[in-house]
Formats: C-alpha cells, sequence, structure tokens
C-alpha cells in the first residue's frame, strides 16, 4: 500500500516555493533598479582630499611641470597665475592684467599665458609679459580659455564669448613661428584637449555640446580631421570642461556642475571610474607627483547660489586623488 502525501503539506509546499520564487523575483528587480539608479555600482569610486584651501573665483588650467616637480594652474577671473609646490606646500602667485586662460612652460623655464587680448610669454624671475601672438577678436567680446600643447610643441588654445553667444568661439593653433591659426570654428567654450600616445588622435571639448571628439592629428604639420564623437556625455553627470589623459588613453575630465572628475574610455566610451570632489563645479585635472600617480584637480566658487556655497564651502580649492593610474608627461611650447 502507498503512502499518499497529505493534500494540505501539498498545498503547503507549493505555496512556499511559489513564495520563495516571487522573492527571488522581487529582490532581482530591486537589485536591477538600484543599479540603474545609482551608477556608483557599476564603476569605482575615489575620493578626493583637499589639498589647499585656495579660495580660486575660476580654478583652471592644470599643469604637472615635470621639471621643477610644481603644479601650474590659473584663476581665470582672479587674473592669476599659481605655482604650487607640493614639497613645501607653498603657492607663489603672479597677478596679471588681464584675465588668463591657460598656461604652459616653455622650453627656457618660463611661461606662455593666454591672456584676454594675446598670447604673451612670462618672465617668472621679474613678472614682466612679452606679446608673441595678437589675437584676432575683440578681446571685449571674447577672451581665451582653456588649452596646452601638442607633442611637437605647438600651443593649441580656444576662445568662449563673454555674454555667452553660441557657435562664435574658435581653436587656435601658436606654432612655432608664432604663427597664430584659427583651426575650429564655431565653437561655444573651448575647453580640454588631449593627444593619444602614438601621436594619431586629438581629443576635444566643446563644453556645450555634452561631448568629446576625435580627430586625427598628423603631429609633423599639426593638421586635424574630425573623425568621430568619442564620448557623450549624459547632462545629470555635468558638463565636459578640463581634461587630461593617462598612460591607458583614457580620459579624465572634470565636470563642471558634476562634483567629480570622470574616468572615460574613448574607444568603448564607456563610463571607467569617478574621482569624488567636495565641490560642485570641477573645471580642470592633471597627473603629477616624481611618478605621475597623483591626480591634482582644480574648482571653481564662481556661479554659485547662497546656498550652494554653503553647501560647497571648498569651491575654489585644490584637490588631490590617488586614482591608480599612472598619467603621461605633457608637453612644453616650442618656438
Amino acid at each position: 500500500m502507498k503512502n499518499h502525501p497529505d493534500k494540505s503539506s501539498v498545498v503547503s509546499n507549493k505555496l512556499q516555493i511559489n513564495l520563495r520564487r516571487l522573492f527571488l523575483f522581487t529582490i532581482g528587480i530591486l537589485f536591477t533598479y538600484t543599479i540603474m539608479a545609482d551608477n556608483n555600482e557599476k564603476f569605482p569610486v575615489i575620493e578626493s582630499q583637499l589639498l589647499l584651501d585656495a579660495q580660486a573665483k575660476l580654478g583652471e588650467g592644470a599643469f604637472w611641470n615635470h621639471r621643477t616637480n610644481t603644479l601650474w594652474w590659473v584663476d581665470i577671473e582672479g587674473k592669476n597665475f599659481h605655482i604650487y609646490d607640493p614639497v613645501t606646500q607653498s603657492n607663489k602667485t603672479y597677478t596679471l592684467a588681464q584675465r588668463i586662460g591657460t598656461v604652459v612652460p616653455d622650453q627656457d623655464g618660463n611661461a606662455i599665458v593666454a591672456l584676454q587680448d594675446g598670447i604673451y610669454r612670462l618672465f617668472l624671475h621679474d613678472g614682466s609679459v612679452e606679446l608673441l601672438a595678437k589675437a584676432d577678436y575683440d578681446p571685449q567680446k571674447f577672451r581665451f580659455n582653456d588649452g596646452k600643447c601638442d607633442p611637437s610643441g605647438r600651443l593649441w588654445v580656444g576662445t568662449m564669448a563673454l555674454d555667452g553667444t553660441k557657435e562664435t568661439a574658435a581653436l587656435y593653433r601658436l606654432d612655432k613661428d608664432l604663427t597664430l591659426t584659427r583651426v575650429l570654428e564655431g565653437m561655444t567654450i573651448s575647453n580640454g584637449i588631449v593627444w593619444s600616445a602614438d601621436r594619431s588622435k586629438m581629443y576635444y571639448i566643446d563644453t556645450p555640446t555634452q561631448q568629446v571628439k576625435e580627430y586625427a592629428y598628423n603631429d609633423e604639420s599639426g593638421e586635424v580631421e574630425f573623425t568621430r564623437v568619442a564620448i557623450q556625455i549624459q547632462p545629470e553627470l555635468g558638463h565636459p570642461d578640463g581634461m587630461t589623459i593617462d598612460e591607458h588613453d583614457r580620459l579624465w575630465i572634470g565636470h563642471w556642475a558634476g562634483g567629480a572628475v570622470y574616468c572615460w574610455d574613448p574607444i568603448s566610451g564607456d563610463l571607467i571610474s569617478k574621482v569624488d570632489v567636495d565641490a560642485k563645479n570641477i573645471t580642470s585635472c592633471h597627473f603629477g607627483g616624481e611618478d605621475l600617480k597623483q591626480l591634482y584637480i582644480t574648482t571653481a566658487s564662481v556661479g554659485l547660489s547662497p546656498e550652494e556655497k554653503e553647501t560647497f564651502p571648498l569651491s575654489g580649492a585644490l584637490f588631490i586623488a590617488l586614482p591608480g593610474v599612472k598619467g603621461t608627461h605633457s608637453f612644453y611650447f616650442k618656438q
């Protein structure tokens, strides 16, 4: 005679199985929505630390001078060029007569600065300046913004309209013979620019487009040709500003109104990692230190509401992070 299970126990077992399935399904759905809602679950998040409470208005143009082991950076609206020495923790300041968009060293140890009406050489021993190239625009309506030197030592620097007019700015190239040429036009806020390690690609940001564009780059001639949009950035992450590149050709971008530096893969367009910064407007970043493993970050205090200033009292400060990768040496201006 066979023993038959009690009907009530069969129903109970089925109920337990269905409840277990429902529980696992619910957990799966919640996990999926958590991942979708919180990008931090998808990639590493690195914390930055305060380096210098500089109280800059518009900190920008971070550049690690590997010959002097110092960080060069500017405060555009403060009209200041700074040299920060991490060993002595001192910050030397040169105050100029005009807004300063960016700065790079030249071969003789002086500074090439993009001021509002042109590009100058700043002699560090006495603070005097020498005009190298006059701007071809009205400095009452435009100013130079971010820029860097390419692998052959040409300076690339872009502009922006002071009143925010769209698609009226340009990207310029200052050649070794001091010829200043408009290379790209129709920009709005010309910003970050870097070159790949093999010198075949240039990556460039016009901030309002929310894009990083890739250009085929000819190192011999300095000519560029647009090839594709490498990265499309979601507006909720902020707006792409200054940019640097690491040893793996990944792009590290300060996100204005994004409170972070984000690392992007320009080949796949994927977001790789994030550096949290205790400020709202992140403007530029650059790898430095003797081993190029430290990421220096500039921020801005302009454009914040009183409430935002209370929330982000360190806006305008310098920050530092250890992202776990090395950067690359940047290039000096060669005349």
